[in-house]
């Protein structure tokens, strides 16, 4: 094989089979049929080692491939031969699973770059993530995904509540619930998403029968309603904003001694949980993909009146999850980024960017009271494993493990590789309060 210092030499093996895909994919077809779409868009593919580029020309319907240079390109997406070689190993590792990854946000990558206009990588971001997934395909063929039984039953119920909140004022929020199980646990969606993303862990026989399950939706995100306080486009949320809402929820259900459980920035509000767990009545916090703080460029595609963020947001993560999901998971998650209304995702994204920060206070977490087990999947290139146990070693009694095979949505990419961790981070909450409960009785005889 060709060093990869030449993209298209290093695939020239290859190049046939990925010009018969683009031209008979479906996804890409679907992506690229567009009346809007009135005159060719080119866009490449390099090696930094070379300006060999590999250019695809979108028209209505198609996408064609041949090789040029990137002069001829709106924007060219350039990754080092290293990397490139990484990308394209039959199950890459983390964070070469997408060019998003090797692009770099909390992993930095230097060497990779969007070379050209990057309102255009914005616009297209969902035909070269395609087209990528493609030219992999016909260099190592298909991606092996994990498979699931297919679903015969559904045992969730949904309804609507009225809470009071601090930041929302009176909302009617959409929440569901399953389960017959003693221990309440309360599921917290990630940002700019909504709880459609539980259904498989909450449909899971082995939690129905330990827990009773609870998720809902913040206001204005899917099936709740926006508050009277909201104005399109000016969504945010802080810390008192987000635990008042779970205790308000919490105690409107009348909940005694949940746990909380939330990925991304609702990991970080169940490190927020953990810290005023009193105010909730929490008895455990779960925090998936979750640190005491984390920093990082914003990118302002995902609010901004050039792109269309139901194409964009979706995209960006999109390349988070694990390569090896099961393929009707990954498109769940980016249908349900792509339905939420203009800027809740930026919004929520306010919190999760800065707008947590327990570097302060999360060494005074007493997980006698308030046990915290946090799960991080090792794809997750935006909240590493390695930033959540530097997290978890601070709190004293805190325990962290890092979850093979998943990324930044454990619970909707895969829910049977991912429920046996929830379990375990479960009981050991309740051994934990079971211990302190049974040395506060015999203290006190």
């Amino acid at each position: 094989m060709a060093s990869w210092s030449d993209l298209p030499e290093a695939l020239k093996g290859s190049f046939d089979k990925f010009s018969q895909l683009l031209q008979s994919d479906d996804q890409l077809k679907a992506f690229t049929t567009s009346n809007a779409i009135d005159k060719p868009a080119t866009f490449g593919i390099k090696s930094s080692g070379s300006d060999n580029t590999i250019l695809i020309e979108v028209s209505n319907g198609s996408a064609k491939a041949k090789t040029g240079s990137p002069k001829d390109a709106l924007f060219t997406l350039s990754a080092l031969p290293e990397q490139w070689e990484q990308f394209f190993k039959k199950v890459p590792v983390a964070p070469y699973q997408s060019y998003w990854g090797m692009f770099g946000m909390n992993i930095k990558q230097k060497g990779t770059e969007v070379q050209g206009d990057e309102t255009e990588f914005a616009h297209w971001t969902h035909v070269w993530r395609r087209v990528l997934e493609l030219a992999h395909d016909a260099q190592c063929g298909p991606m092996k995904e994990d498979t699931q039984p297919e679903p015969t039953q559904d045992y969730l119920t949904g309804k609507y509540v009225y809470l009071e909140t601090p930041a929302w004022g009176k909302s009617k929020v959409f929440y569901e619930y399953s389960g017959e199980g003693k221990q309440a646990i309360v599921f917290l969606h990630t940002a700019g998403s909504d709880s459609r993303q539980y259904h498989g862990v909450m449909n899971d026989s082995r939690m129905r029968s330990r827990c009773t399950m609870y998720a809902f939706d913040l206001p204005a995100h899917g099936r709740s309603f926006p508050s009277q306080k909201s104005l399109p486009g000016a969504h945010t949320i802080t810390e008192d904003g987000y635990v008042g809402i779970i205790a308000a929820f919490v105690k409107a259900l009348g909940l005694r001694r949940p746990i909380i459980c939330g990925a991304s920035m609702a990991g970080q509000a169940c490190l927020a949980v953990a810290t005023r767990h009193k105010e909730v009545g929490a008895i455990g916090t779960i925090p998936l993909q979750g640190t005491e703080y984390l920093s990082m460029e914003r990118l302002w595609h995902d609010r901004s009146p050039y792109v269309n963020q139901s194409l964009f947001n979706p995209e960006w993560v999109y390349g988070m999850m694990s390569p090896t999901a099961p393929l009707v998971n990954k498109q769940l998650l980016w249908h349900t980024y792509s339905s939420q209304a203009y800027g809740i995702f930026h919004g929520d994204l306010d919190f999760y960017f800065g707008g947590f920060d327990g570097r302060s206070r999360v060494a005074n977490i007493d997980t006698n009271t308030c046990p915290v087990f946090m799960l991080t999947g090792e794809y997750d290139w935006s909240n590493t494993p390695e930033m959540a146990q530097k997290t978890a070693d601070k709190i004293p009694g805190a325990e962290h493990k890092t979850m093979p095979d998943l990324g930044h949505f454990p619970a909707t990419e895969n829910p049977q590789k991912f429920v046996p961790h929830l379990i375990e981070a479960i009981e050991h909450i309740q051994k934990v309060r079971a211990g302190n409960l049974s040395t506060m009785r015999l203290s006190q005889d």
